[in-house]
């Protein structure tokens, strides 16, 4: 018995734009953001660092999640493996954001108490 090989190949427009609209207006509004500098954002501190800072970086991880949910086809895996990529990735993310904050506090800290000279 023949299997019917012929597949429904359905238009991948509809979801192209979709992608391109949510990525478009998260990059606007990072841009949007970075060009005013909402006063209120860049004095409000928040662990060590400024709200407008913060959005920056939640704003960066969504569209990282994004692009990997809709160009790498997550949405069509098992919740296993889109547990173990997203859940894995965010762990290292927050992670090399918690080094880079405590450290380049350390650093800063050492260079404005005068323990090392500013000398590069």
């Amino acid at each position: 018995m023949a299997h019917d090989t012929a597949h429904q190949h359905e238009s991948n427009t509809k979801k192209i734009w979709t992608v391109f609209a949510i990525l478009s207006v998260v990059t606007i509004v990072e841009v949007v953001l970075g060009i005013l500098k909402p006063e209120f954002l860049t004095d409000t501190s928040f662990l060590s660092m400024s709200l407008l800072n913060w959005i920056f970086i939640i704003l960066t991880i969504y569209k990282a999640y994004y692009i990997a949910w809709s160009f790498m086809h997550l949405e069509g895996e098992t919740k296993g493996l889109r547990r173990a990529i997203v859940w894995t990735a965010i762990f290292l993310i927050s992670y090399l954001i918690f080094i880079l904050l405590t450290e380049g506090g350390y650093i800063y800290e050492v260079y404005k108490n005068g323990y090392v000279a500013w000398d590069f």
